[in-house]
């Protein structure tokens, strides 16, 4: 019996990962990801479920982040009732992220009708609230380093991959093959989680390429977020800091903390968290110690450095404010959620800020703002840029191309095939060369949808 994968996401883009082991009439699934981005990628998440979603067995979650699990909500609605794996770091974080994804696209959806702006009447939410409160109740939670079964004969193991709370990369054991997949890799030297561990022998192994063709710069976060808050401060400006809800928020957070007790950056700077989810997430910390390089101290200061701004009529009065301050809010590529209230506020005064602070996909505000754009379209409408932007090299939580070559070549022996995935493609095949080149091992990059052998 063959041994395939499917790849249906996360090929030649660095977002919507899902792929799709399938072998004897069984069907697991690793990672099921929202697409993000470009419009023609955010449509797939609106076409059937290429495999129909009762005919999948078995999820398995490699991390919590939108792009590899922000379609369970659907897929659980549209008929899949088996169990998602994941450890317990990505289903707390699940249980923030997913109802959160659903309450935005249902805002988002109102606030499209209510002006207007939507091509479709109505405008509907891919799903809801409750649609991601559902799914959480298949979860399962396995321990790190610990063999389990998704399926009967199918072994299963994961170690940490670094990147957030509860990333992981994931070995599977399938009809004597054994694949990896990476996951999201984590930095070696990354200011908040534990570096990635070395990869188990595999045959088969799925790298992401998200910074396949870059090196990040020596410099680090404190240097490049202090000179950029000192300057929006002395002038009086506003800096609105688009940040993921997970991983990124808290990198900040900790790095102004610093910079405060440093005195690198003004003791009295008004910072503010306006994001719900970011705001549970740090609390999370406190719960998985040992999971990340902080300590209790350093988890306390940075959990009582910003104002932390939960209702929208909070989020709203800050608006009314004056600067100097700091307002962080997701969602981190500028997709959705009340960042982009604040936007349409401050964007448009050459006073103020807009610093972003990790990878922006193609086709999202994010990309369109780091370009050097002079309009952004914001609630149907485009409005000028005139604030400085400032795109922050450091504050990746990724591996670059190099900690992604020593990662795999710390391997064992090397496997009989590479797949470069969850990159954009310049990204991907730049990876791949220096894997054929540098390491002498067979690299492929996927196409979407296509079926590879195991």
């Amino acid at each position: 019996m063959t041994l395939n994968i499917r790849f249906l996401g996360g090929a030649n883009t660095v977002t919507g990962s899902k792929y799709c082991v399938e072998h004897g009439g069984r069907k697991l699934l690793v990672d099921c990801g929202l697409f993000q981005g470009y419009k023609q990628l955010r449509l797939r998440n609106w076409d059937a479920c290429p495999i129909p979603p009762k005919d999948v067995d078995a999820v398995i979650l490699t991390h919590a982040h939108l792009d590899h699990s922000g379609y369970l909500p659907l897929l659980a609605r549209s008929g899949f009732e088996g169990k998602v794996h994941s450890t317990s770091g990505t289903r707390d974080l699940c249980a923030i992220l997913l109802p959160d994804s659903g309450h935005i696209q249902e805002e988002d959806a109102y606030f499209a009708n209510r002006h207007g702006f939507s091509k479709h009447a109505p405008a509907l939410p891919l799903y809801t609230q409750q649609d991601a409160k559902y799914c959480m109740q298949q979860f399962h939670v396995e321990k790190l380093n610990t063999w389990f079964q998704p399926l009967p004969g199918w072994n299963a193991k994961f170690s940490t991959a670094g990147h957030i709370l509860g990333a992981s990369s994931l070995l599977l054991e399938v009809a004597g093959r054994r694949i990896l997949f990476s996951g999201d890799l984590g930095r070696p030297d990354d200011s908040l989680m534990n570096p990635p561990d070395n990869p188990p022998q595999a045959d088969t192994v799925l790298i992401e390429s998200t910074y396949g063709n870059r090196v990040h710069p020596e410099e680090n976060i404190n240097a490049e977020l202090g000179e950029a808050l000192k300057k929006v401060s002395a002038r009086g400006g506003v800096a609105v800091v688009p940040v993921f809800a997970v991983g990124r928020a808290q990198a900040i957070l900790h790095s102004i903390s610093q910079l405060k007790a440093q005195g690198v950056i003004p003791h009295g700077l008004p910072i503010f968290l306006d994001s719900p989810m970011a705001i549970h997430t740090t609390a999370l910390f406190k719960r998985h110690m040992g999971e990340h390089r902080l300590t209790a101290d350093e988890v306390q200061a940075m959990d009582h450095v910003a104002t932390m701004i939960e209702t929208p009529e909070q989020s709203k009065a800050l608006i009314k404010r004056h600067g100097p301050m700091v307002i962080l809010a997701a969602s981190g590529m500028a997709t959705g959620g009340r960042v982009l209230h604040h936007l349409a506020n401050y964007v448009g005064n050459h006073r103020n800020m807009v610093i972003l602070t990790g990878f922006q996909s193609p086709g999202t505000r994010g990309a369109t703002l780091a370009s050097g754009a002079f309009t952004i379209r914001l609630h149907g409408k485009d409005l000028p840029v005139a604030a400085e932007i400032v795109q922050l090299t450091s504050a990746s939580a990724h591996a670059d191309g190099n900690q992604l070559l020593a990662w795999l070549k710390q391997m064992p022996k090397p496997p009989a095939q590479v797949y470069v995935v969850h990159g954009e493609l310049e990204a991907s095949d730049a990876l791949r060369q220096r894997i054929e080149r540098e390491l002498k091992m067979r690299a492929v990059v996927p196409e979407h949808a296509s079926i590879w052998p195991a």
